[in-house]
């Protein structure tokens, strides 16, 4: 695999937040890019000090934090893999208060904010959190040879996308979902078998992109509805799944109320089916689920403003994504086609919500309209377009 370095879309952001917050906590998922992004943000900094917790000898300089600190009062300070060492926080805390200066301390975690709890509780006011995901669209689409094809069938991970060959690839997902299962899960404080975990991620990616049944689910691993329940809310904090909440619309229609989830990229999910190749996920009953997660996650990951839903009744009226930001609502249809057709239901599903502009995100290479207010468009269209 050759070296590679891309500009990532949440540089910019971690700039400003710096102005702002004490502290920037960039969290996200293990071999997203956390730390090749902080270690060039921090490279043209002469005062900034790294510390990954997973080398003991970094952990150790940490044994009494306020000592350290105290010696390094002058510095700024990266910390690598915080969810480790969350009795940290409080003593950020009062490091902080004593001497309050904005962009002083970045630290990088594995686990969302809320299984990092500690430091919601006393960081409050101090802290400002930023999510990186694997590499996404607008990120790569610049880029030599990019082909969106080999991004949905390999996914995001760098170590996945950058591989020099398809059977690489593959040998690092199977690697970074059987370390995730036998470590990382035990690392983040949950005692989840290595086995039920795989099986639970590999049930989840057999319906991708369909209504979450809990009841289903536990009868088949043997646990209860509660335990699947339990296990969905680790996954997303660990950044594995997505569970997207249906939009409780004012109509007199009866709603699902039921989640659907998601396996967030699109290269692990293919590897739970084991999907090698891209005509083995064109034959296979995953194809358009895949893309409508693999678009949806390059879309959510670069317009974080927008709060995203979807919608069905009961008679199969249904749009994949709603898409709200204040008085905007934009309705949003995946189809893995060059020539998409639309169903009924998403007509009639438009005029029961008063949704005035739609997008259908399709294999297509420009946008077209299809109805005044329904336009089909390529990937990158639609993000440059929100």
């Amino acid at each position: 695999m050759k070296a590679y370095y891309l500009n990532r879309h949440l540089e910019e952001k971690i700039a400003d937040y710096s102005r702002i917050f004490p502290v920037i906590a960039l969290l996200g998922p293990r071999q997203c890019g956390k730390s090749t992004l902080a270690k060039k943000i921090i490279s043209s900094h002469e005062d900034f000090i790294y510390l990954d917790l997973e080398k003991p000898s970094d952990l150790q300089k940490l044994s009494d934090p306020e000592v350290f600190f105290g010696a390094n009062r002058k510095k700024r300070v990266c910390i690598d893999e915080i969810q480790l060492r969350p009795d940290l926080f409080p003593v950020l805390r009062g490091i902080i208060d004593e001497d309050r200066v904005n962009g002083r301390i970045i630290i990088l975690g594995s686990a969302s904010r809320d299984l990092i709890r500690q430091s919601t509780e006393t960081l409050a006011g101090r802290i400002g959190y930023l999510e990186l995901t694997p590499f996404l669209e607008v990120e790569l689409r610049n880029t030599t040879g990019y082909s969106i094809k080999r991004h949905w069938l390999n996914g995001g991970y760098p170590d996945s996308y950058l591989q020099e060959t398809e059977e690489d690839s593959v040998v690092w997902r199977d690697n970074f979902l059987k370390t995730f299962v036998e470590r990382d899960i035990i690392q983040l404080g949950y005692n989840i078998p290595a086995a039920t975990s795989f099986r639970f991620l590999t049930m989840c990616a057999h319906n991708q992109g369909q209504l979450l049944n809990s009841s289903k689910l536990g009868d088949s691993l043997g646990v209860s509805y509660h335990t699947i329940r339990s296990y969905l809310d680790f996954m997303e904090q660990a950044f594995l799944l997505r569970s997207l909440e249906p939009f409780q619309a004012n109509v007199k229609k009866r709603l699902v109320k039921s989640p659907k989830v998601y396996v967030r990229d699109s290269g692990l999910l293919h590897r739970l089916l084991g999907i090698e190749d891209y005509n083995n996920l064109l034959g296979h009953p995953v194809f358009g689920a895949s893309w409508e997660g693999h678009a949806m996650e390059n879309i959510l990951a670069v317009h974080t403003d927008w709060t995203p839903f979807f919608y069905r009744t009961a008679t199969g009226n249904e749009i994949d994504l709603i898409l709200e930001n204040g008085n905007r609502r934009i309705a949003v249809e995946f189809k893995a086609s060059a020539a998409p057709k639309l169903g009924k239901g998403f007509y009639i599903a438009l005029e029961e919500l008063e949704i005035e502009e739609a997008m259908v995100v399709a294999l297509v290479r420009e946008s077209f309209p299809i109805k005044d207010n329904v336009t089909v468009l390529p990937l990158h269209e639609a993000i440059d377009r929100l």
